[in-house]
């Protein structure tokens, strides 16, 4: 189980990505535009630059939703892999079976 300290600052992290998106939407498509002019380019990149740092998509982790673990996460289903494989055994996921040959 990971620190309940680290998964409450991720879903924070969550949520400042989610509040800031459009307006960080707006100001990269001004600054990659290349028709705009160079100082409006130069004012977008410093307001960019003076959004809080967590409200980036990339500083976002993705972590299990069961256990909080950072490693071995499967996109797919939101689960770490002893997670998942876990509820598996347990005939918890649908479809999924133990192999044995």
């Amino acid at each position: 189980m990971a620190k309940k300290s680290a998964i409450e600052k991720n879903k924070r992290r969550r949520q400042l990505v989610a509040r800031y998106a459009n307006k960080r939407a707006s100001l990269k498509a001004i600054v990659s535009d290349s028709s705009q002019p160079a100082e409006a380019r130069f004012e977008a990149q410093l307001k960019l630059s003076g959004l809080p740092r967590n409200s980036s998509p990339s500083r976002v982790r993705n972590r299990c939703a069961l256990s909080g673990r950072p490693r071995g996460y499967y996109r797919k289903v939101g689960l770490s892999r002893i997670a998942l494989r876990s509820l598996a055994s347990s005939g918890k996921v649908p479809g999924m079976v133990k192999s044995s040959w």
